[in-house]
């Protein structure tokens, strides 16, 4: 059994106890009351009891966990005001995870894995262009066309529409305004660089499920830029991410621990824009992942900014300071009051107006689920550096990480794009006309790479990685299998956000 997990000291010692992580949880707060130092004091506990954890970075200082701290005097100084005697640096086993492959190893998707539900969200189609677009997936899936990339998509619109009344008798109408829609719209997620999230290798799950001496990875997805040039491809992203757990996690029930805790910062980004309907579903997710073994844990300046239906699936709460300067955060300050389990001894809704900063509600639950009595509360300090950390520290860690060089080289083989262009090819052929330039025809007398294709890798710490064929072969068989691969995975994200659209 995990040892329990001190977090904060009030009139008592307030502990969190691993085996109800997997109950989620919510971190709340006003800006700078000490959201982010919560959030890292939990992490840091979860990684000391073998628990992996993820989290986007999305201000750029959840990066100093890879670095021990203890030298900041705040720091310092609260750690003696809560009389903790043994309080020394630790740091964390850290992965660093960009979109862009900047500050951090790449992480990517398949277009297919994405699924046309997600897509649509993300680019901002109406229902009938969503209807094109689930068509459009389903011509690929049945013609045997890969889609794992933007320009994948991109051929496959263009070949539906072009081929309209091929399929209209079997799909319905596509109408050169809705393929139009879609493609400006892929256009601009392009100039956002989304481009560079869809490919090859993509995200192996368990490579974020791992322990480093005992300790638990802490997995740390850069989002600064992302979160600049599209909160809404930030916000898919992590949705994304937590589906895929969901589909591929075994059941495991009730653990003493989880297998991995999932912080979702600024999710307010996340049900933005969302139909009731939706938000239901979601709530459903969150609520069935905790027999896979997850905890989320939601992270938002409001707790107004979470449906009800997926707050009350949240039962270990940390609430910071907010502020009641307008009709809107008094009804927050309200709100958050009523949700906790009262303490005869505090006026809740006025002692949130005046906490002070590293201040907070807390609730957790206990050994039987039950939400404790909220008390008043100091979080304890991190042992890890809080803030930022140099370039030549990040590149550091990057590259003596136990996933280097698996995932910075992007692989493009043949797919839907390369399959029309080929057929493009044949029947310009066949009219007489010459293959066009850089379709197969005219790219065949190239050299192949056989035997770099199929020759594994070794890592920085000596760990055999898989070759470039073999991970193709395992992204082939999550993106690509009629049944197991596209269909299951988008069929989960289907039932999961009201799939049951008529194409």
């Amino acid at each position: 059994m995990s040892d329990p997990i001190l977090i904060a000291q009030g009139n008592e010692p307030i502990y969190f106890l691993p085996k109800m992580a997997n109950r989620h949880g919510l971190i709340a707060g006003a800006t700078g009351t000490g959201k982010t130092v919560t959030l890292q004091t939990l992490a840091e506990n979860f990684s000391a009891r073998g628990i992996p954890v993820f989290m986007a970075d999305v201000k750029g200082d959840l990066a100093g966990m890879c670095q021990a701290g203890g030298s900041n005097p705040k720091i310092a100084e609260r750690a003696k005001e809560l009389g903790i005697s043994d309080f020394k640096g630790e740091a964390c086993p850290v992965v660093f995870w960009d979109v862009f492959g900047e500050n951090g190893h790449p992480v990517r998707a398949t277009v297919s894995e994405m699924g046309p539900l997600l897509l649509g969200r993300l680019l901002s189609l109406n229902d009938t262009q969503e209807g094109v677009l689930n068509m459009v997936f389903k011509i690929a899936d049945e013609g045997g066309l890969l889609l794992l990339d933007l320009k994948d998509l991109r051929s496959m619109v263009q070949y539906v529409a072009d081929n309209a009344d091929q399929f209209k008798t079997q799909y319905g109408n596509v109408s050169a305004a809705s393929a139009g829609a879609i493609q400006r719209s892929l256009l601009e997620l392009e100039t956002q660089g989304a481009n560079k999230f869809f490919g090859e290798p993509a995200l192996d799950l368990d490579d974020l499920i791992q322990t480093q001496s005992g300790r638990g990875v802490v997995n740390i997805l850069a989002a600064e830029k992302l979160m600049q040039q599209s909160p809404k491809v930030y916000a898919t992203f992590l949705l994304w991410l937590l589906s895929e757990l969901f589909e591929r996690l075994p059941e495991i029930g009730d653990p003493e621990k989880p297998k991995l805790v999932f912080f979702f910062d600024e999710a307010h980004l996340l049900f933005d824009d969302l139909d009731p309907a939706v938000a239901q579903k979601i709530e459903q997710m969150v609520r069935l992942i905790r027999s896979k073994g997850v905890g989320v844990y939601f992270v938002s300046q409001n707790p107004l900014d979470i449906p009800d239906v997926v707050l009350g699936q949240l039962g270990n709460r940390v609430q910071h300071a907010l502020r009641a300067f307008t009709p809107r955060d008094q009804k927050a300050v309200s709100a958050a009051a009523q949700t906790f389990r009262q303490n005869p001894r505090l006026k809740v809704e006025t002692v949130i107006t005046e906490l002070g900063v590293g201040e907070a509600l807390v609730s957790m639950l206990d050994d039987e689920g039950k939400p404790g009595i909220v008390d008043r509360a100091k979080i304890l300090p991190p042992r890890s550096q809080v803030g930022a950390i140099t370039s030549e520290q990040r590149k550091q860690i990057i590259g003596s990480s136990i996933v280097a060089g698996h995932y910075e080289k992007a692989v493009d083989r043949e797919s839907a794009h390369e399959k029309l262009q080929a057929r493009a090819a044949e029947k310009a052929a066949s009219a007489g006309a010459p293959p066009a330039s850089g379709t197969p025809a005219a790219e065949a007398s190239k050299p192949s790479f056989i035997e770099s294709v199929f020759q594994p890798t070794v890592g920085p710490r000596g760990g055999v990685r898989d070759s470039m064929a073999t991970s193709m072969i395992k992204s082939a068989a999550r993106a690509a299998s009629s049944q197991m691969g596209r269909q299951i995975v988008r069929g989960l994200l289907g039932s999961f956000f009201g799939g049951g659209r008529r194409r």
